[in-house]
């Protein structure tokens, strides 16, 4: 016997904060934009090398922020798309594996171009660059306020309701970039003033070393959590939830599962299972729905 969903339904699993989250994205993508013309121009203006590099490298950053922009007006756009089998909720996890992948590259060269300049230093306009790079840390304060206020809730449909916090691996990457400027900000200026007051030129370099690996952890830790949804990873925490609530009793035996992330907070599932005769189909899809991360269900049914 062979029991699985019939029901006409969408596959919308993007989070209830799904357009919140893009318009703050927007914000600071032009945050950003603003903040990187003003650095380039300064640098030019000051003959600041230091505060050039700053200025390009925040323009990858407002590259990859915008990435992240794109992706939540793709997702919704596509959102009711029949062309995606399981909606669009994982556009954001693409988005972010490729800034997690720029923002390695901005590390690998943050940390060359440190490097270089610890054996060969170069001169500094430190008290222009020390003014520019306070503004760029407010600007990133600023910027990452907005983004942290972010959260997920989830959106679903006829299936069991989903209440539990996930990862918005788009919002995530946004985040981590805002976060990854504020940083090498609060280097630069700790550097720049030992510089101007101590002698201590070479701190600069030290700095931006220090700053291209906590850059590089964090966007292998990014890296990592996105590749897993992509690659349809099974989540373990639901999965063994799943196995407590339908084996407890006894009657009915799970002979295979599938979970994966749909959505920042969406779950889907196939189940196939082994029931004694006096448990339904049904009865099975109602025990299931106390666990709320499942937001697309799909069950196969024999009796024992």
């Amino acid at each position: 016997m062979f029991s699985a969903e019939k029901q006409t339904h969408d596959h919308v699993f993007l989070s209830a904060s799904h357009d919140e989250n893009a318009g703050r994205t927007l914000w600071v993508v032009a945050l950003t934009f603003v903040m990187m013309v003003a650095e380039i121009a300064a640098g030019y203006w000051t003959g600041s090398m230091a505060l050039l590099a700053d200025g390009f490298h925040m323009a990858t950053h407002a590259g990859a922020l915008s990435i992240a922009a794109a992706a939540y007006a793709f997702a919704r756009r596509n959102a009711h798309n029949g062309r995606f089998s399981f909606g669009t909720g994982k556009v954001g996890d693409l988005a972010g594996f490729a800034s997690a992948l720029i923002l390695m590259l901005v590390a690998l060269g943050i940390g060359v171009e440190s490097m270089i300049r610890l054996f060969a230093p170069t001169a500094v306009a430190f008290g222009e660059a020390t003014v520019i790079a306070v503004v760029g840390l407010l600007v990133n304060i600023v910027s990452a306020l907005m983004l942290s206020g972010g959260h997920s809730h989830v959106h679903s449909h006829d299936h069991p309701h989903a209440h539990s916090h996930g990862g918005d691996n788009n919002l995530r990457s946004a985040y981590v970039h805002v976060l990854a400027d504020a940083l090498t900000s609060v280097l630069a200026i700790a550097a720049l003033l030992a510089g101007r007051y101590l002698g201590w030129i070479w701190l600069d370099s030290a700095m931006g070393i220090v700053g291209a690996l906590v850059i590089a952890k964090w966007s292998v830790g990014l890296l990592q959590q996105s590749a897993n949804v992509l690659l349809d990873v099974t989540d373990e925490h639901v999965a063994e939830e799943i196995r407590e609530v339908l084996e407890r009793s006894g009657d009915v035996t799970i002979t295979d599962l599938h979970v994966w992330r749909v959505g920042p907070d969406a779950r889907a599932a196939i189940i196939s299972v082994l029931a004694k005769v006096e448990v339904s189909a049904d009865a099975i899809r109602a025990r299931l729905r106390v666990v709320h991360e499942i937001s697309h269900l799909t069950i196969e049914y024999r009796v024992a």
